[in-house]
């Protein structure tokens, strides 16, 4: 007979009927199961009147296919019977399939090439037939895939590059069905880890850095930090950082520049110059600890700002000049009109560098007005008649930094009724020290030169007496005694024989005196007539 595997306790597996041709109790039969069945009967039991098989507990097709029964079958007269009861047990789907793994590699480097296999596992199901036949599948994961290797054994493998930055780790799920009706199934899932590979240099978080530092600084201040993120993980992502080279052959451009290679701060080590150095251009180096590391740079811009520390320095008029030079006005000259322009620059830059100038003293404050901003000297008022010659002043020139920083413009202006030929009388200048010293030099120079050329002139004529003599044999006589004593008595008197003309003239924007000397028109003398015993044949001249 046939039962099937999950019939319940109780079920009617068949009826055994024997049959006695005897009457009364000789013909009264009764079932029993023989003895010698064994442990199979356990699961069955049988009626003794009406010969009916039971299960007494339900059945198992994967633990025996069938079950061999031995029914005896008794009279009352002690007579009896065997026959044999083959009950088969239907096979239905209650076993689920199992998957049983062989291998499984995690954690799997990120560099792992296509194709690698990360586990190795097997399928089975104890039922038969259809209920027995599997497939195998992986949930949807484009990175990994499955693939039958050898009878009921599969693999799962990579088909992919792996990135550990985007995915560390992947929960795989597999699922083996049987093909019974309604279909069991069995889950397994794999935990695959990433492990990491040192490929990701470090990324600093801005292309670029500019750092400021005031000029005049103390040493090692702080100025800023650089930041670099490495994605790896562990040693590969633990960053350093150093001054690099704009080239591999190059020492580090900048001495005064240091990075610490923990944090990144910046530090400057010496003071710095804003007039000598304006900015630096460094570059800074992040490295992993990888094997091998790897790096990134960036470019450091240090700016350093101005500081006022730059006094104005006035170019025009010079200040070396002593006495300073004088600019020349007209007494006619209008109110606005120009006397000079107070030129002036600074070193610093921004509104350090901006200048301005005022009017700080003079000999006569309201005559002059400056420009604040041009420096421009002009006339406040026309010139009168009480004003003096010789007008002195001294113009500030000031910076717009914080504190201030300020220079000072000495300069002369001459008031002149009339230079259109340039001449100046003694009288105009009697008053000014300078101008007397100045002078006085002049007379003294005049003097010398005029005693040296009365020498030379001696010293020409009686060198021409001698050759004379030495030529005529003291035949020839030279009337010399008025030309000498003309020249005693011009020496006496202070004067030359002949004319010279001294003019005195001042130029345009100069305080200084400068004399034109014009050279003595020198008439050859007349020759003089020399001669012995009353004879005139010889002539001869003489410059």
């Amino acid at each position: 007979g046939q039962i099937l595997e999950n019939a319940p306790e109780g079920s009617v597996v068949l009826s055994v009927v024997a049959t006695d041709r005897d009457e009364g109790v000789n013909g009264d039969i009764s079932y029993q199961f023989s003895q010698a069945v064994g442990q199979s009967d356990s699961a069955f039991t049988i009626d003794p009147t009406s010969g009916e098989i039971k299960l007494t507990k339900p059945l198992d097709f994967e633990a025996a296919e069938n079950h061999e029964l031995s029914v005896r079958a008794t009279d009352g007269g002690g007579l009896s019977a065997i026959c044999k009861v083959l009950v088969e047990v239907v096979d239905v789907n209650d076993n689920a399939p199992e998957l049983a793994v062989s291998s499984f590699s995690s954690p799997l480097p990120e560099n792992a090439s296509p194709g690698t296999v990360v586990a190795l596992f097997t399928v089975r199901d104890r039922d038969a037939g259809a209920n027995g036949k599997i497939t195998c599948a992986l949930e949807d994961q484009p990175s990994f895939s499955l693939r039958p290797a050898y009878k009921n054994y599969y693999e799962l493998l990579t088909v992919s590059t792996l990135d550990r930055e985007e995915t560390a780790r992947y929960i795989l799920t597999v699922t083996a069905a049987d093909a019974g009706s309604p279909p069991l199934t069995t889950t397994q899932t794999f935990t695959v880890d990433i492990s990491d590979v040192n490929d990701n240099a470090p990324v600093f978080n801005q292309t670029s850095y500019t750092m400021f530092v005031r000029e005049n600084n103390v040493p090692t201040v702080l100025v800023g930090a650089v930041s670099a993120t490495d994605a790896d993980v562990g040693p590969n992502a633990k960053v350093t950082y150093s001054l690099a080279p704009a080239h591999p052959a190059e020492q580090p451009p900048c001495s005064c520049i240091s990075v610490n290679s923990e944090n990144g701060h910046v530090f400057v080590l010496r003071p710095l110059d804003y007039e000598q150095v304006r900015q630096i251009e460094v570059l800074v180096s992040a490295s992993d600890a990888g094997s091998p590391p790897l790096s990134a740079n960036v470019t450091i811009r240090l700016v350093v700002v101005d500081e006022n520390d730059n006094a104005p320095l006035v170019l025009h008029p010079a200040q070396e000049s002593s006495p300073p030079s004088s600019e020349l006005v007209p007494v006619s000259a209008e109110a606005g009109y120009l006397i000079t322009k107070v030129v002036a620059i600074d070193a610093d830059s921004g509104q350090n560098s901006w200048l301005s100038y005022h009017l700080l003293r003079a000999t006569d404050p309201g005559l002059f007005a400056v420009g604040a901003q041009s420096g421009e000297v002009r006339l406040r008022r026309p010139v009168t008649e009480r004003d003096a010659v010789k007008q002195k002043l001294v113009v500030l020139v000031r910076d717009n930094g914080q504190p201030p920083l300020s220079a000072t413009a000495a300069l002369s202006a001459l008031l002149l009724s009339d230079f259109s030929d340039m001449r100046l009388p003694h009288s105009s200048l009697a008053t000014d020290d300078e101008s007397g010293s100045l002078t006085t030099y002049l007379i003294i120079s005049l003097v010398f030169i005029s005693l040296l050329f009365l020498a030379s002139m001696a010293a020409f004529v009686t060198r021409k007496l001698c050759k004379r003599k030495e030529l005529k044999g003291g035949h020839v006589l030279y009337d010399a005694g008025n030309l000498q004593s003309g020249l005693a008595d011009a020496a006496a008197a202070g004067t030359l024989p002949h004319a010279y003309c001294y003019e005195i003239s001042l130029t345009t924007g100069s305080g200084n005196s400068e004399f034109k000397f014009l050279k003595p028109i020198l008439p050859s003398l007349p020759p003089q007539h020399c001669g012995m015993g009353g004879g005139t044949d010889d002539e001869q001249d003489y410059p």
